[in-house]
């Protein structure tokens, strides 16, 4: 008995010794030997723990890293792979995939780009392979700031990769790299973005509903050519005549008689609009009396807010695209910076605008506001690349077939997209695939009081992006609640969105058509107190 136990313990040691199974197959030097069609493997460095720092200039998405700073200090040892891929002559697309070497989750993640692109998001990638996920960026074929559009100017197979071709192609060459190096594909793949990220994941469900299983895209530019033409039915009256402009120190006035008028309509009064479809406030209140001020509008203004709230509609009498809805006005991410700017021609509205019709439409360096026709720009923008931009299919049987599920949301305080252009798209798939067969797949999340991607007065931490600890269940969690439906079938209900910044806030997000109602008593920042009630 002795002997056999010593024998026993002798084995149990040597085996303690020995290295454990490697949690990879292949080095990751050994990546840069990758055959992969139009691909090339430009580098493919181990990154030690806590070793990696970003290039210098280096941003994510146009944002500054440098706040970012310590999570690229603490992130695992990963490896990192560089590659250039070129489906057509003029293509130049840049990707990475980042690799954790070891409790990989047998998961591949993407978050998409914002804007018009033009880097590798590397705060996306730290914070999921943060999360122990193997994660791709692109920068979606050329290298800009998000509101320039130069890199489009005669150039047809860029917009072709910006538009829906890089995307793909990353995301197989990701899936290619995730194989070599583990010696085993991914288990799920997971798709999470916002702005044109959430028209991104909108075209990968629709033309590739074989790359991503799960997809959240958040305020989507679906209506890519109508949301761009939008932007210059807000700006050009304006431009017509300097006293239509509304400029940014009436904006705050504009938010006030909003909230006066809408605040309290879901039986609480917290400076968050429920439900702005339910608002009725009057533009011609705000109608100066007693000469102009900060705190009033002149005829032309009241004008010009009255176009900004029901959107674009040509002369035949078509809506466009829809307006923005009330309670979007204030606030960092509100109108000051997206519709009229510090000053006039300052706005992103302005700068998205004329980048893209000068770049990818009229083929014209010149072209400007001045020179804008409703009418005629977005029927040609439509023309031009209306099939290359815009994520609007509403048949997503492919992907639902494959088991695919897609979660969408959008702030309704949005200034930049307005958030029924989502609830257009929803209904869109609701009419084509049938009511019930849509909510076995997809799900629309209105978030109360939230501007673009996040900001405003509204609780907006809801794991849109991902795992962010400390929220990490699917209860608090969009995107938890997205693997859960993917992975375990069960769908998702009502998602607790947070406010971290005081006063701290809790809510449910409930999904489409219901609304999150007060009960009548307690705290109103306590999610506890609201119910998912239909509208």
């Amino acid at each position: 008995m002795k002997l056999r136990l010593h024998f026993s313990l002798t084995m149990a040691l040597l085996l303690a010794m020995l290295p454990g199974p490697r949690a990879h197959a292949a080095s990751c030097d050994s990546l840069r030997n990758l055959r992969l069609a139009n691909t090339t493997i430009t580098a493919a460095t181990e990154v030690a723990a806590g070793a990696f720092t970003p290039p210098a200039g280096a941003t994510a998405d146009g944002n500054d890293l440098q706040s970012s700073a310590d999570l690229f200090h603490h992130l695992p040892a990963f490896c990192r792979v560089e590659a250039q891929i070129k489906p057509s002559a003029d293509s130049d697309i840049r990707v990475e995939v980042w690799l954790p070497v070891s409790n990989w989750n047998k998961r591949l993640m993407n978050n998409g780009n914002g804007g018009f692109a033009g880097s590798i998001n590397l705060l996306s990638l730290a914070n999921a392979v943060a999360a122990d996920f193997a994660v791709v960026s692109t920068d979606t074929g050329h290298r800009a700031a998000p509101p320039d559009g130069r890199w489009a100017l005669g150039h047809p197979q860029k917009i072709v990769d910006f538009g829906w071709r890089a995307i793909h192609e990353s995301t197989v060459t990701a899936k290619a790299i995730v194989q070599g190096f583990y010696g085993a594909s991914a288990e799920h793949a997971y798709f999470a973005g916002c702005s044109n990220g959430g028209r991104q994941g909108l075209m990968e469900a629709q033309r590739f509903p074989e790359d991503y299983d799960g997809i959240i895209a958040g305020a989507p530019a679906a209506y890519w050519d109508r949301l761009l033409a939008s932007f210059g039915w807000d700006l050009q009256p304006g431009e017509r005549d300097a006293a239509a402009y509304i400029p940014a120190a009436k904006v705050p006035a504009i938010a006030a008689a909003v909230k006066q008028a809408c605040d309290a309509a879901a039986g609480v009064s917290n400076g968050i609009i429920n439900d702005p479809r339910r608002c009725r406030f009057n533009p011609d209140l705000m109608l100066c009396r007693n000469g102009d001020a900060d705190s009033c509008l002149t005829a032309p203004q009241v004008a010009t807010l009255k176009r900004i709230y029901e959107g674009p509609h040509s002369t035949s009498g078509e809506q466009v695209n829809p307006g923005f809805s009330p309670g979007g006005e204030a606030g960092l991410g509100g109108w000051a910076l997206w519709i009229t700017g510090p000053n006039p021609h300052q706005s992103l509205q302005y700068l998205f605008l004329t980048n893209f019709f000068a770049n990818m439409v009229a083929d014209d360096a010149n072209r400007d506001l001045k020179s804008f026709n409703l009418d005629r720009d977005y029927r040609l923008a439509e023309d031009k690349v209306g099939r290359t931009l815009n994520a609007t299919d509403a048949n997503l049987a492919r992907f639902k077939e494959r088991g695919g599920k897609l979660i969408l949301y959008h702030g309704w305080s949005d200034a930049a997209i307005p958030p029924l252009s989502s609830v257009k798209y929803y209904e869109s798939v609701a009419a084509a695939m049938g009511k019930g067969n849509a909510e076995s797949f997809v799900r629309l999340y209105l978030a109360p009081g939230v501007q673009h991607c996040g900001g405003g007065p509204g609780p907006d931490a809801f794991g849109e992006f991902g795992l962010m600890p400390p929220l990490t269940d699917p209860g608090h969690n969009m995107f938890a609640a997205l693997e859960q439906w993917v992975e375990k079938g069960t769908a998702p209900g009502a998602i607790i969105a947070s406010r971290a910044k005081a006063p701290k806030m809790q809510r449910p997000l409930c999904p489409y058509p219901q609304i999150a109602k007060y009960k009548g008593t307690g705290d109103t920042d306590d999610a506890a107190n609201f119910a998912c009630t239909q509208p």
